[in-house]
């Protein structure tokens, strides 16, 4: 819908960037946060982190190391839930037969987790080694190598009965897994995949015995959740016994009990500085299970600098000189938009990007070498206090922007920040009067938001058009917004503040600019919830009123089809309509000397819209969008926002 060279460069800005690695890790707590509680410093623990000396995770996503349990035993944990999940819903109990199709360390765990159940147990794979390893922990084999029939095998083992259930652990792109274990179970038999296999399955296999087949989900519930796995919130264990922290803590306590064995399933161990000999390995054709890394203990992580958050890291000097003309830039943040389309854009203004602060680990490494940074930290204050940036660029969560734009103020910096301004009415209080201080420090700095539609090349040719039209005007602006999952932060009223808020306030600053005239009213209507939805700003019409007599309406929808244009504007006025058509073709009727505009691509102003700020920056000049007109913008979401919910 945006055309095909805005496509590349999204597709290519994803292929780009760096991803970083690993799930699995033990160490030792450095530090806790003010609200984390039965953790503390020193503990050493099993965690979902990445892969990194110092690792973040919520409290929700470690659990402690009995004494017993070494290390190397403990990175296990978190793969070890993966199959104990897959047992959780397979429900096995004593004396059932259970088949476990292929043994890698999954699979191998869970034979030994359902040898541990009581189970009888029956390992089926290809590698001889892996199959001799299922037998030492207690299981009966199948070499499908050697042409063993797996279904002859099941039903002998079975006396004839047939499998009570049939766990999935291999991965491969055939159909056959599911169908073999169709085969292989009674009347009423459970199958469960924890692997990844073909999923073309066979009516027939589960009617004739009404099986019962399910997905297993990770290391249990919480997993995707981010109420869970970011903001720490448990479920309750009277109705949740077992979720993703808990079944790390089963796993640990198995490991502690010696019910489970890991020792055997190390084949490998790399210090970090070889990670990329590790990674080699999984693709080669020797024989792996458990390849470790090890990180070194001759040089202990700084406590101070976890404290302090403050991990800098110097790069090349740019080409340009600090002592240029140009505006030297702090950005914060290093999201995909700050990536694809904030850095980007400030690059080509000419300006020096000297600091990005993150805490994006390779994501922020990797943006600082293309875009020529000189210097990447997680330090924020650095920027602050460093005289040398005069212009700080916030491209953070939403919640953060009136606390960053507040630092740059008081340190008598010019900011730009990423919409919106303010997420509640005491935010943008406390900023506006904050701003109005410091006219009397800095009465030059700017301060401005990233309202980039009003810079697009369609709407400038509109504001031209519409400047010798005397009378008011009607404007229609329909916004094919897409839906997010509720999950999404977006959607906290306390992170990002909701849609009209974060997203919507876009096209009140549009419908501002073109009329040319203060808002008077604001009124707004919802579509009904779905059942459980609890989403009430992605489908609203509001209708704005001005001091002209002029009016608008904005129809922002998520329910709308994505082949559908994003975002359509059409203009009535003195007899005569203007209709823009996703910022790539704008068509007049009854234009004297106008009826069309096409440009080779998409072009929503953003290019034009940091150019503006950053030449009004070096002359001088007032903001490109006056700091009135952002605080009533802002002011009219919030009043749309409470026409919805009221």
């Amino acid at each position: 819908t945006d055309g095909l060279m805005a496509t590349i460069q999204s597709v290519s800005a994803k292929l780009d960037r760096p991803l970083p690695m690993g799930y699995c890790n033990v160490g030792e707590i450095l530090e806790v946060g003010p609200r984390v509680d039965g953790f503390s410093a020193g503990d050493r623990v099993a965690s979902n982190g990445h892969h990194a000396e110092a690792v973040c995770v919520s409290k929700n996503l470690a659990a402690k190391i009995p004494p017993n349990v070494s290390d190397e035993e403990a990175a296990f944990t978190v793969i070890g839930a993966l199959g104990l999940q897959g047992l959780r819903l397979a429900q096995p109990t004593l004396g059932e037969n259970f088949v476990v199709t292929g043994l890698g360390l999954i699979g191998l765990i869970t034979v030994q987790l359902l040898k541990a159940h009581g189970c009888r147990v029956l390992g089926i794979d290809f590698d001889k080694h892996k199959l001799e390893l299922a037998k030492q922990f207690g299981a009966e084999t199948v070499n499908l190598s050697e042409g063993e029939d797996p279904i002859g095998a099941a039903s002998v083992f079975s006396r004839s009965r047939g499998m009570d259930g049939v766990i999935i652990t291999a991965s491969t792109k055939s159909n056959e897994p599911v169908h073999q274990a169709a085969r292989m179970c009674r009347k009423r038999g459970r199958i469960i995949l924890i692997g990844v296999v073909g999923l073309e399955l066979s009516r027939s296999d589960f009617y004739e015995k009404e099986l019962s087949f399910q997905v297993s989900c990770s290391y249990g519930p919480g997993r995707y959740d981010p109420l869970y796995e970011e903001k720490g919130q448990d479920y309750p264990l009277g109705f949740i016994r077992w979720t993703e922290q808990r079944n790390f803590e089963a796993v640990l306590y198995m490991l502690s009990e010696g019910r489970l064995n890991v020792k055997p399933l190390i084949s490998h161990r790399f210090p970090f500085d070889q990670a990329e000999k590790a990674y080699a390995i999984l693709g080669e054709k020797d024989p792996s299970l458990g390849i470790l890394l090890q990180y070194s203990n001759q040089e202990k992580l700084s406590h101070d600098v976890i404290r302090k958050k403050s991990i800098s890291v110097n790069f090349r000097q740019p080409e340009n000189n600090l002592q240029s003309a140009n505006p030297v830039l702090g950005f914060i943040g290093s999201g995909n938009y700050a990536l694809q389309v904030l850095i980007p854009a400030f690059k080509n203004t000419g300006s020096i990007l000297k600091t990005l602060a993150s805490n994006g680990g390779p994501n922020t490494a990797h943006a600082a070498e293309k875009f020529n940074f000189r210097k990447i930290t997680t330090e924020t204050d650095a920027l602050f206090e460093d005289n040398e940036i005069n212009t700080i660029v916030i491209a953070t969560r939403h919640d953060s922007h009136v606390s960053y734009a507040s630092q740059a103020l008081r340190a008598g910096k010019h900011v730009f920040v990423e919409k919106p301004l303010a997420i509640n009415r005491e935010e943008l209080k406390k900023l506006e009067s904050l701003y109005l201080e410091s006219r009397s420090i800095s009465p030059s700095a700017i301060l401005m938001i990233g309202f980039n539609r009003r810079f697009s090349p369609h709407v400038i040719k509109i504001k031209s058009l519409l400047a010798n039209v005397r009378e008011p005007k009607s404007i229609i602006m329909t916004v094919n917004a897409g839906s997010i999952s509720k999950d999404n932060w977006v959607h906290d009223s306390e992170v990002g503040g909701g849609r009209i808020v974060g997203e919507g306030c876009h096209f009140i600053d549009l419908l501002r600019y073109l009329i040319g005239f203060q808002i008077i009213s604001a009124h707004a209507i919802s579509m009904g919830q779905m059942p459980g939805d609890g989403i009430t700003d992605d489908k609203v019409t509001f209708t704005l009123g001005f001091s002209d007599g002029s009016f608008g309406t904005v129809h922002y929808l998520s329910n709308g089809h994505i082949s559908f244009p994003k975002e359509r504007l059409e203009i009535f006025c003195g007899n005569r309509t203007l209709q823009l058509d996703n910022f790539n073709t704008l068509r007049g009727f009854g234009w004297p000397g106008f009826k069309k505009m096409s440009l080779r691509r998409q072009d929503k102003g953003n290019q034009a819209c940091a150019a503006k700020f950053i030449n009004a920056v070096q002359t001088g000049e007032p903001s490109p969008i006056p700091f009135d007109e952002i605080v009533e913008v802002t002011r009219v979401s919030f009043d749309i926002l409470e026409s919805v919910k009221n």
